[in-house]
Formats: C-alpha cells, structure tokens, sequence
C-alpha cells in the first residue's frame, strides 16, 4: 500500500476492524470507542510503538462523506474543509503523543507532557475566548466547513475534555510507574516519613508562609479576583457556631512547584537527611502548603482544601483607528486582558461541590467550561524532570553547530570577516542544527562594530529578555551608525516584552517603528549597508523565525544571508514603509504581503495545474506551519484535479482533506512532531524542469496573506537550492516523527517497513550538522578526522 492508499483508505480499514499496515499491534482492548469530533485521535502505544488510528466522530458531528456524483466539485461546499480549531487540538494530540509514547525516554516524556499543557492553555486563551467572544457578540458568520461560533465552541470543549481524560492518565502512568524506574519519584507529603514532614514544616513556616495572602469571601470581602493561569487553593475553615467560609490561597509563582525533597528538607532541618542519593524526590508546592493550613488559617477548623486554575480570554482587542498611538493601545491590552473573561475554569478531582457550584456562579461559566481533573492541576512544571542529570533517559544533549562557511571568520590568520562570506556566495543557515550566535547575531555583531557600515535596519516580531541583538543594534548607533527597528507590539503575548525593548532603543536615539495600522509586522528581515571598494553594497537576511537566540535552540528554522542586490533592494522598500507613509507595490524579487504574495503563491500553482493539464509534470512541495486560507486551498485542489502531484508537511492546522478519490488522491499531507518545534517555511515549485524554491516566514493562513508583513524570497544558488531539496526530501522519508492526514480528519503515524531503520528527518540533521562540523574542524587540524555515516549521506 503506498502513502496515498494508506491515507485515503487506512479509515476504512479501522472501521472493518482490520489493520491497515500489517506491522502495526492491535489496540487495546478500548482504544475503538470513539473520541474527538472529527478530530484524529492516536492510539494508546505499546511496545512497539503506535497500533493504529481510532478515529471516531462523534454522531452528532459526522465529518461528511464527500459527494463525488457530480464532474464539476464546488469547492466552495463545506464539507471539503476540515474545521481549523479541531485541527489544532488534532495537533496537540500529536504532541501529547509524545508523552505517551514509551520509545521515547522517560524525562522527555515529562517535557512533552509539560509542553501540551502550555499549549493548551494559550489554545484556551486564544481560540476559545475568540469564540466566547464571537458568541457574546452574536456573531452568526459560518466558517469555511459551515459551523458557527457557538458549535465550534461546544466540539472544542468537548474534545479538550477527552484531551484532558488522556493527559491525566499519562500523567499518573508517569508518576506511578516509569518515573520511579529511572530513579525519580514526585510523592505525596502525607507518605512522606514524619521527620522529613517535620524539615519541610520548618521550611515552609520560614521561606513559604510569609509569602501567602489568603482572601476570604464573606459579607465583608467580595469574591477575590483571580489572575489567569495562576494555581489556587480552595480552603474552606469554620469557626465553632459560624457557617463555613471560603478563601482563596494563591501559590506563590516565584517559589519552585516541584520542592526537592532532600534540599527543602535540609533547608528546614538546618542539615541534610539521610536517604539514597541516587533517588531524586519531589513534592509539589501546593501539598506542603495544604498541609500546614493550621500556620495560615491559626484558631480555626479547616474544613477541607482543594485546587483550581482560571483561563482568561485573551483575545481582547481595541480600536485602532480610536486608539491614540500603538504604545497606549498596547498598554490598554494588557490591562484589559488582565481582568478578562474567565473562559475554563479546571478544579480538581476532590472538590467539594459546594466550592465547585461556588467558583463556577462567581466566575459566571457555562457547566461546558468547568473541567474536573486528577490533581496535580497545571503540569507545566513537570518539565524540570526534564533538566535532570540522568543521560540514560533523557534525549542525547544537541549543541547548535557552527556553520561550515563561517570557519575562519575574524580570524587573525584568515582576515575575514562574515561580509567576505557573504558576498563569495550566499549562506543558508538552518536553526538549531547550526548555531544561531555564530551565525545570524554574529553577522549583526560585526555590523554594529565594523567601521565600514553606514547603516542597520532589522524587524524584530519576538526576541528574549536579554537579547543581544538588541544589544548590537544599541551598539552599532552607539558607533554612529544609522540604525532602525521595526518592533511589532502586537506581537501576542510578547507585547510587555517588546514595550521594554522599544523604550530602550529610543533612550539611544534609535528610529523605532511599533508597528503599522490594522497589519501585523510578522517578516523575520534585516538589512546591512556597507560601503566598499566598489560602492555601497547591501546585505541581507530573510530568516521563517525569529531574532531569539534561545527559541533558535529548539525552533526548527531557516534563514538567507545574501548580498543579491535585487533583495536589498526590496528590503530598502520595506523598510521605508514600516518607518515612512509609504508602501510599495512592486518587488524585483520579494514576496511580500499583503501585496505580492498571495497572486505570486496563485499563480504558482495555477501554472503546475497547467503544465500537468499539458503533460507537462506538475509537483508542489510545501512544509509550513499551518495551512488555513479557503482560497489557497481551493486552488490546490484544482491543482491536484489536474494531475499535479502535491506534498505537504504541515505541523498542525491544515483545511485541506487529502486522499479524495479523482480530487486529492495525489495529495499527501503529513506533520511532523519531534524534539524540535517544526517552524521552517519552505516551498517548491517543479515548473517543467525550472524548479522554483522560495523560503521565508509566511504560513498559508488568511492572516498571513492578507493581515501580515510577511516576506518571502526566492533562492537562486544552486548549491542551497540542493540543500533545500535534500531537506525537504528527508521530511517525505521521515517515518518515526512523521503521520499522515487522512480525508476524515485523523492521523495515522508512519512507521517503517518491516526489516528496515526508522528514518527521523531531525535526527538525520543532526548528524549531518554535527559531522559537517567535524569534518571541518579536521580541515583546521584541530580535531581527529571523522568516522561519517552512511546514513548521513542524501536520500
């Protein structure tokens, strides 16, 4: 069966209760009940790894069969649309895989299991308080698979709370059972033995009681306002002859929420406790908390205590045509945002039901927002399990490498600089396999310090706390050099983050643009203007990530360093318009959005249809994070009714239905959820034997195409034209991380054939990274010369 049948047909064979790859065990024993709302559930693994898809709508939700009796499709027809929000929550279904999946090691289950949890939350803060928001305001627009605000809000509700049901599951098969084989236990303080309860008394009576605020709610107290995300305490305390009241403890957020044991201990024992030390203990913060209530609630009865967590909406927004300039509006926001409306409301399992009934009323939810969950609420925290120092079951360590052209570069022997590299040939740099400081920061380095530079202009969307490409950019005006930065403020959830960076670089008398009218400033660009023997010359990078160099360690990224004059060229256009009143609509080469990039990516497509219509080929190779705009999508669909060969790699919210027979049966989609977030931009285009490659940060959504500054460059070096075909052919090969879309909305993961090494496209790259590295540091005679790998080489 190839990739196509398996995906178009694999539904089918679940539903006769076959298996649709003969290498894959049986599910358990429940795993065919159906879950999710035409939303790909996984299969719980075994020791082997995935069995196979369960994917089961729910009757109330059939994912419709498409009507294939007429010759003509209308593609504007719902049905061909898969819905965008449970598409999401089909993707955090990938990653909460890889907390249950066993092949992977133990503590990097923990990270994953923390990391669907963070991602969550801002699915909750984002899409669902959308939603609520959509419904408050009565919103009655169908999306492009025909459902309304409120329907889509019920199905997301709904699948979160199966999502929730798995996590919890995952979460006490951790704890109970895999954790404590690798030497970690997370254990409850009443288990704990009575000397150690009495250290870790001592201890919180003295860094952790002066630190808690309880708030009663009674007649002389009103409800206490509860911040989003924030982990509380529910206690409930009386008083001889007096009904019971209710008070909320907040858990201090600047305390650690996983104690080590032994160390807190210590701290309250005033010296350490005998215990094996190649166990590690933890407790959570909120049950050496409960546990000493009588220290905080002195002189009264404490009924009972339970936990609980509030989402807030955040998508608050406000007019800005009204607004008096973009920093107050910003400013408004986070304000706003802060005091939002609560959209979930998560209590723990033990609950009293008078608190449940209590918050609930309080919090004015639907009984559909309230999620009750086996406690320890909020495992966000889990992933400092991940950082522990046990090798054997954690992830081999990956330390970016330098890249190869860059050997050499401000070496007193060489005499080069990263100008010199640039201007011999143009440079690919690919995040996290090469290193981020010793490429894209480096480069902005030299141009804040060398004296030949007359100016820097850079787009920055989300950077660290303690950038230092900011800190380049506040040297290079130092050194007298013209510098502008276009800060987007709307930049979600990084909005305070940005503010502070904007104040800075205006006390440094940098021209600062915050961003435009009704756009989002999303382009990932920088400019450097150098003057040289040979006039002025431009030098350019066009990246799909950020300016992080700490998200640059686990985002899989791309970036262009060129020296083309046609690309400087465009970015001087751009520029001028985030900081003037202008705005190009002609690139020599760019695509930019909105403008150039949504007829360019048309036409594009439109012409692989023609040539495939002429017997000409036609193929299309995407990888994007999302895949979301009706239009585009409908265009690839009269592609692949043409013939045209069409493979995607989309990490989560993909529209498209594939595996549709005489439509898209020569379409695949996969997704690939690894170590790495997957975040590079890449698309192919074979245009009858004239390949064309672009790279850059737009995604095909309808915010990016039409709401967005996005720019996104064609490669013309043949050498990084190869190294981009090699990549993306590695993302087809891919069957331990990759799986496959089929036309119902589920996911099947890949696994290979029987007798043969699964592939892992980041692993591969990896390897290669770190042998090209070796391989040059051996033409520099500083290390011994490398054993490679074959499986290195190419596909």
């Amino acid at each position: 069966m190839t990739e196509r049948d398996e995906a178009a047909g694999g539904a089918r064979a679940v539903e006769d209760g076959q298996q649709p790859d003969e290498n894959r065990q049986q599910p358990d024993e429940d795993a065919s009940t159906p879950t999710g709302s035409g939303v790909g559930t996984v299969c719980a693994p075994g020791d082997g790894g995935p069995t196979r898809v369960v994917h089961g709508p729910l009757a109330a939700d059939p994912v419709p069969e498409i009507d294939r009796t007429t010759s003509s499709p209308d593609f504007s027809d719902p049905q061909w649309y898969l819905n965008r929000e449970l598409s999401e929550l089909s993707f955090q279904k990938r990653v909460l895989h890889e907390a249950l999946d066993p092949r992977n090691p133990t503590l990097e289950r923990t990270r994953f299991l923390a990391l669907f949890s963070k991602n969550v939350d801002e699915f909750c803060m984002k899409r669902i308080g959308g939603l609520k928001q959509q419904m408050a305001g009565e919103v009655s627009d169908l999306t492009p698979d025909g459902r309304t605000p409120e329907a889509q809000w019920r199905l997301a509700l709904e699948t979160l709370r199966d999502l929730f049901e798995r996590q919890d599951a995952c979460y006490r098969e951790l704890a109970r059972e895999s954790l404590p084989e690798v030497g970690v236990e997370l254990v409850r303080y009443e288990d704990l033995p009575s000397g150690t309860r009495d250290a870790l008394r001592a201890h919180f009576e003295a860094e952790i009681l002066p630190t808690l605020t309880p708030l009663t709610f009674d007649p002389a107290h009103p409800f206490p306002f509860i911040s989003n995300l924030s982990l509380s305490l529910a206690v409930r305390t009386r008083r001889k002859g007096e009904e019971p009241k209710f008070s909320r403890v907040k858990i201090p957020e600047n305390q650690p929420r996983l104690l080590d044991v032994a160390s807190a201990a210590a701290e309250g024992a005033g010296d350490p406790l005998d215990g094996p030390d190649e166990v590690d203990r933890f407790v959570f913060l909120e049950e050496v908390i409960a546990a000493n209530l009588d220290l905080l609630f002195p002189n009264v009865e404490v009924l009972d205590w339970s936990t609980f967590r509030v989402t807030r909406n955040a998508e608050v927004r406000r007019n800005q045509e009204v607004a008096e300039g973009l920093i107050e509006m910003i400013e408004g926001v986070l304000r706003d945002r802060r005091f939002a409306t609560v959209v979930r409301l998560e209590v723990s399992s033990d609950t009293p039901a008078e608190v449940r009934t209590l918050l609930r009323e309080q919090l004015d939810l639907d009984e559909r927002e309230v999620f009750e969950r086996d406690p320890p609420l909020n495992l966000r925290h889990v992933s400092r399990l991940a950082e522990l120092d046990r090798p054997d079951h954690s992830v081999p360590s990956w330390t970016p490498q330098p890249h190869p052209r860059f050997a050499g570069v401000a070496d007193d022997e060489t005499d080069r600089d990263v100008f010199d590299v640039i201007r011999e040939d143009d440079v690919l740099v690919h995040h996290p396999y090469h290193s981020f400081e010793k490429t894209v920061q480096m480069f902005l380095g030299e141009a804040a310090r060398n004296d030949d530079v007359l100016a820097i202009k850079a787009a920055i969307y989300r950077t660290s706390r303690d950038s230092q490409v900011i800190e380049n950019l506040i040297e290079a005006a130092r050194n007298g050099k013209q510098v502008a930065v276009m800060v987007e403020l709307k930049a979600r959830f990084d909005e305070e983050n940005n503010l502070r960076w904007v104040e800075r670089l205006e006390e440094e008398g940098i021209h600062v643009a915050y961003g435009t009218i009704g756009l989002k400033t999303h382009t990932k660009t920088a400019l450097v203007v150098r003057r040289e023997d040979d006039g002025v010359q431009l030098y350019s990078h066009i990246g799909t990530g950020n300016y992080h160099a700490e998200t640059a360690k686990g985002y899989v990224d791309l970036g262009l360093m060129t020296n083309d004059a046609d690309v400087g060229h465009d970015l001087t256009r751009l520029f001028n318009f985030f900081t003037g009143h202008s705005f190009h609509e002609e690139y020599r080469t760019l695509l930019v959005a909105p403008g150039t990039l949504r007829p360019g990516l048309v036409e594009r497509i439109r012409t692989e249809a023609d040539h495939a219509r002429h017997g000409d080929g036609g193929r299309i190779v995407a990888k994007m994070n999302a895949l979301e705009d009706p239009a585009v999508v409908t265009e690839l669909y009269r592609a692949a009714s043409a013939g045209v060969e069409i493979d995607l790699v989309v990490r989560d919210i993909c529209r498209l239905r594939p595996g549709i027979e005489g439509v898209t049966d020569t379409v695949t989609v996969r997704s690939v959820v690894g170590r790495f977030l997957e975040h590079s931009r890449i698309f192919y285009f074979e245009n009858a034997g004239d390949p064309e490659y672009l790279v850059g940060s737009a995604d095909w959504m309808t915010r990016n195409l039409d709401r967005r500054v996005e720019a996104v460059t064609p490669i013309e070096d043949p050498e990084i034209r190869a190294e981009l075909e090699s990549i993306l052919e590695r993302y087809l090969a891919d069957d331990r991380k990759a799986w496959l879309l089929r036309s119902d909305g589920s996911y099947v993961q890949r696994t290979p054939e029987p007798g043969e090494e699964p592939r892992s496209v980041q692993e591969e790259l990896m390897r290669r990274a770190a042998a090209d590295a070796s391989e040059q540091a051996f033409r520099d005679r500083t290390v011994p010369a490398p054993a490679r790998d074959e499986s290195d080489a190419d596909p």
